[in-house]
């Protein structure tokens, strides 16, 4: 399993969380927060909101560091691909006749007049 195969695992499952964490969200005062029921619960409406917003930014900043460290991973497997491309074309035979440039053609002498 390759790094950069890794790296796809992980920002997916860091996508598919940052998913959750968006929809459980209400603009508008309700979602998860609306529904603890009290101020009682859980440290209250307003501590949740406060982890919700705070785990949308650990999780957007882990996505793009992790998309940052996948690009840099994808950069070295490249060097395989060009290693079978390569060897493709060393499969097929090169010719090693070069040819020879064609040779100025002489220059035509003027002719002085005859008097």
């Amino acid at each position: 399993m390759s790094t950069f195969t890794i790296f796809l695992v992980l920002i997916t499952i860091v996508c598919f969380l940052l998913i959750i964490v968006i929809m459980v969200q209400n603009p508008k005062g309700g979602g998860l927060s609306s529904s603890i029921g009290g101020s009682t619960q859980m440290g209250g409406v307003q501590k949740t909101t406060d982890f919700l917003d705070k785990s949308t930014w650990v999780l957007a900043g882990a996505l793009i560091v992790l998309v940052l460290l996948s690009s840099l991973s994808f950069s070295g497997s490249l060097s395989d691909n060009n290693k079978i491309i390569d060897a493709s074309q060393s499969a097929t035979p090169k010719t090693t006749e070069k040819t020879a440039p064609a040779a100025p053609k002489p220059a035509a002498t003027p002719v002085a007049p005859s008097k």
